[in-house]
């Protein structure tokens, strides 16, 4: 039936077709709902022809078979969300995960914490300003539980009622046990009430990495308890995305480290080690950083996918808040090993940092955050900056 195909679309190199249509009606897998103002204007379009009578007039679109589209690459906009000192709900963000201002001494991470706004305000401007997707950290979720985490729910439930892009929401992401009632709630129904707030995608950080852990431990045998498995398997892999927050391990060589760790080459990278050291590995931590593992970066991304992820956010703990721009050796690694999408985070300082990380790596989409709440750098520019040099972004009018 290849008359039927209306388009075709590459990805990763990889050409299928988008689109088919017979006779004046047209079939592709689309959520206009959560495409900006295109999405909402083919709606409305379609509601409007309804009422007026149109909807039958259409006619085939004309097919170019020389014509081929492509997937973009995404700029993603987070939010890390955490509750300040006097108990308002407010956007921070961290350096190298310390979200504290310095104290009158100068002392840094003693001060209060640093704010720069309100979840859904901050969230709408990015909307309007062509973020393609909007994620919601909750970086204190895991001292308390999401079920009561109210606050953060209304955030959510606002949010959709005015952003029509994909919204991500992290933190808490677990199982756990209500020390008042003692209630036990799973992986599983805190996600769902996430959903049921709003969210498109939940991110899952320190429990991936223990499901990576016993993943390995298993020899690689699903046990269908996980977090990771139990959300895909009722939402879908694509509803799951995997936040993982490693730190470089620096080392003279690859001879002596663990065969089980990825070590990288750092030749020529800006990021050798404070010794001149020209290889690491990447370790993983849980805890938001508090924490770190016997397990790598490489590891948990190649088990998070096998057991259902459909998306990695990839953060670094040395670049975070410095910048500098992203870590390539760690998006190497980790999208080389990977079939699904990477999403590059931490680092970010100017426009030219994505481009760089989208010409230089296998990622499909970039993160940034600090640079847009200070209004440093539009999400506007970045995009420009993206088209200027061959990387294909979505445009708003």
């Amino acid at each position: 039936n290849s008359r039927w195909v209306l388009t075709r679309t590459t990805y990763e190199g990889q050409e299928y077709i988008s689109s088919v249509q017979r006779g004046n009606v047209c079939a592709t897998q689309f959520h206009p709902e959560k495409s900006g103002r295109t999405g909402l204007n083919f709606l409305k379009g379609f509601l409007e022809s309804v009422e007026d009578g149109t909807l039958s007039k259409t006619t085939p679109i004309p097919v170019n078979p020389n014509e081929h589209t492509q997937l973009v690459k995404r700029v993603v906009v987070a939010l890390d969300v955490r509750s300040n000192d006097a108990g308002d709900l407010v956007v921070t963000k961290g350096d190298q995960y310390d979200v504290r201002e310095k104290d009158e001494e100068g002392t840094a991470g003693r001060g209060g914490v640093r704010n720069l706004g309100k979840p859904v305000g901050l969230a709408a401007r990015y909307y309007e300003e062509g973020a393609d997707e909007i994620a919601f950290l909750n970086i204190t979720s895991f001292r308390q539980g999401v079920i009561e985490d109210m606050p953060m729910l209304q955030v959510l439930e606002e949010a959709s009622k005015c952003i029509f892009v994909p919204l991500t929401v992290g933190g808490g992401i677990r199982s756990y046990t209500d020390p008042d009632s003692g209630t036990v709630y799973s992986a599983l129904e805190v996600a769902s009430r996430y959903f049921r707030a709003g969210a498109d995608k939940v991110s899952i950080g320190s429990d991936s990495v223990t499901a990576a852990e016993d993943y390995v431990k298993s020899g690689g045998k699903k046990m269908g308890t996980t977090s990771i498995e139990t959300i895909s398997q009722v939402y879908g892999v694509q509803a799951v995305v995997i936040s993982i927050d490693p730190k470089r391990v620096y080392v003279a060589s690859r001879e002596g480290v663990d065969k089980k760790h990825t070590v990288v080459s750092l030749e020529g990278d800006r990021q050798q080690g404070p010794n001149g050291e020209k290889y690491c590995w990447y370790q993983c931590t849980v805890k938001g950083g508090r924490e770190a593992r016997d397990i790598c970066a490489v590891t948990v991304a190649k088990a998070a996918e096998a057991l259902g992820a459909g998306e990695i956010m990839l953060n670094c703990i040395d670049m975070d808040g410095q910048c500098k721009g992203f870590d390539h050796a760690l998006m190497n690694a980790v999208s080389s090993a990977v079939t699904i999408p990477v999403i590059a985070s931490s680092g970010a300082g100017n426009e030219g940092h994505f481009v760089d990380v989208f010409k230089g790596t296998g990622v499909q989409a970039a993160l940034a955050a600090g640079m847009f709440h200070r209004k440093e750098v539009e999400i506007g520019s970045v995009k420009k900056r993206m088209e200027e040099c061959g990387i294909r972004a979505r445009i708003i009018g």
